[in-house]
């Protein structure tokens, strides 16, 4: 098309009429531009996003997993695995729903599932189909907080929500396909974790911590239909909301703390009292009590973490400010029947630094009877709230710590707790940009009693920027710092960069070739680790 002279219209209007469309002292206003306008022609060329500056913002996507789970409307706030099938996954999310899914990549070949391919390596990949749902487990009230799988063969699974309502469902199998509810609870007003209980004599039992600090102990029977779910125990000693709880290996004893930095050590089942084992500052229910009132203990902000050594022997604790306690337990077994440490994690920790100290601690990673109920340890390592933490298996005696402040922390329980390294830009970049960013798990690869565990010197982190690592823990020093200090793979998929697209969890069982996780972007993914 030809191009059009332009031409001025008011050229064909006489003086009058120029006069009339605008007088002179409206001629004269200025019209400001709001700031916040971008400019029209805001485009570059080949369709590159330039600000208003000028600048092109280059857009870089990477995915390294090799199936995905969409269904989720909403954040996927929770992960669990089927404790015999590490396949079958259980995640719950922002839009209060829940599923079941089967996590082996639907392209899996008998030399192992097809890895993804790059961009550069086919410029036009084909759009992969998401994950298909096993089961939606259905009457849920609000977001689902908390899920789990019970022990110690998955018969059932268990949702927890941010109304208090708790929720059990019959595992699909082939005899019934269907998440069939069994029963639901509502005692509460939220519900932050539910943790199975290992103990060999009390199958398909759960724990879980609320809002109002309370910790309820429920067991599941299909045999009772008229109460399929009963009320073990309850314990009403913490003053603020419950935020994390771990079992001992045997299942004996259960650890939780709480926003008002009290930790207290249940025996659920009457095993410790039997032995003569009591605090008498635990109310006749705990057999370890410490809160904010013992000043050695006592975390300004609260407690928000928690893991049990697989001795049985330790529990350590972590909370606002970097604060860790390790605190002796009393050894009801010989020997523990599961070596899985269990662990939840808290909600994020707001907290100031805090400078380091720490005290003396057991030459041995399994604490004496004399200990039980004693601060073996203060440690103050890192800057911002202790949001996860997992003890190695033996051989090793490590505590690995991840904290909001973006580093992960590794302590050795058989020196002293000696720091042994500190990684300060774990998650998220050491650049101005995008700064470090919060690690919200941290889990050491484990295997069963009994199994050997070739990748037992490994550790799996996950954070706000949306990256799974994992990182080898042997050798190294405090003084060693960097990201690239001991890692050994790293694998992205999730939006990341603290803007709603960080990982919130993984499960990786069946000896830790398979991360599975629950992202805030809405998506589970699935990566294998080779």
């Amino acid at each position: 098309m030809a191009d059009r002279e332009m031409r001025d219209p008011h050229d064909s209007l006489t003086d009058e009429q120029a006069d009339a469309l605008l007088d002179a002292d409206e001629a004269e206003e200025t019209i400001e531009q709001d700031e916040d306008d971008a400019a029209m022609d805001s485009g570059g060329e080949d369709g590159e996003d330039v600000d208003v500056d000028g600048m092109v913002e280059e857009i870089q996507l990477q995915n390294d997993s090799v199936a995905h789970f969409d269904l989720h409307k909403d954040s996927v706030y929770c992960i669990a695995q089927h404790p015999l099938r590490p396949e079958i996954v259980a995640t719950g999310g922002g839009d209060d729903t829940a599923y079941i899914w089967n996590a082996t990549p639907a392209n899996s070949t008998e030399d192992g599932p097809v890895l993804p391919q790059s961009y550069e390596s086919n410029p036009q990949p084909r759009e992969r189909k998401g994950q298909e749902a096993i089961a939606k487990l259905a009457e849920q009230d609000e977001t689902v907080n908390a899920i789990a799988f019970t022990l110690p063969a998955g018969e059932f699974v268990v949702t927890g929500t941010l109304a208090g309502k708790l929720n059990v469902y019959a595992t699909p199998s082939n005899q019934q396909p269907t998440a069939k509810l069994i029963g639901s609870a509502k005692e509460v007003e939220e519900i932050n974790w539910i943790l199975p209980c290992p103990h060999k004599s009390y199958p398909n039992t759960i724990a879980l911590g609320a809002n109002d600090g309370s910790v309820w102990v429920y067991t599941i029977d299909t045999s009772d239909s008229a109460s399929p779910l009963t009320i073990v125990q309850t314990f009403f000693l913490h003053q603020a909301p419950c935020t994390a709880g771990a079992w001992t290996p045997d299942g004996k004893l259960l650890a939780t703390v709480a926003e008002d930095s009290s930790l207290y050590v249940w025996d659920v089942f009457g095993e410790a009292a039997a032995a003569g084992v009591t605090d008498p500052m635990g109310g006749g229910q705990a057999v370890v009590a410490l809160t904010a009132e013992d000043e050695r203990f006592k975390v300004d902000g609260g407690l928000y973490s928690a893991a049990v050594s697989p001795g049985g022997g330790l529990v350590a604790v972590g909370g606002a400010g970097g604060h860790i306690r390790v605190v002796g337990l009393p050894r009801l077994s010989a020997a523990p029947s599961n070596p899985t440490t269990s662990t939840s994690k808290g909600a994020s920790a707001r907290s100031k630094p805090s400078a380091s100290k720490q005290t003396p601690a057991p030459s041995s990673a399994s604490a004496s009877a004399s200990q039980a109920g004693h601060l073996l340890a203060s440690l103050s390592a890192q800057t911002d709230g202790i949001e996860t933490l997992s003890f190695a298996q033996p051989p090793l005696t490590l505590l690995a710590a991840g904290s909001v402040d973006g580093s992960l922390a590794l302590f050795d329980a058989a020196h002293n707790f000696a720091l042994r390294r500190h990684i300060p830009f774990a998650h998220g970049g050491d650049d101005d940009d995008e700064g470090p960013q919060a690690v919200i798990q941290v889990e050491f690869v484990k295997t069963a009693l009994g199994t050997s565990n070739p990748r037992g010197h490994l550790v799996t982190s996950c954070g706000n920027d949306g990256v799974v690592r994992r990182w080898d823990v042997r050798g190294g020093t405090a003084t060693e710092g960097g990201k690239g200090r001991g890692l050994v793979g790293e694998w992205r998929g999730h939006r990341g960069g603290g803007e709603g697209g960080g990982v919130l969890g993984f499960v990786q069982g069946g000896g830790g070739g398979r991360v599975v996780t629950a992202g805030d972007d809405g998506v589970g993914l699935v990566f294998e680790t080779p």
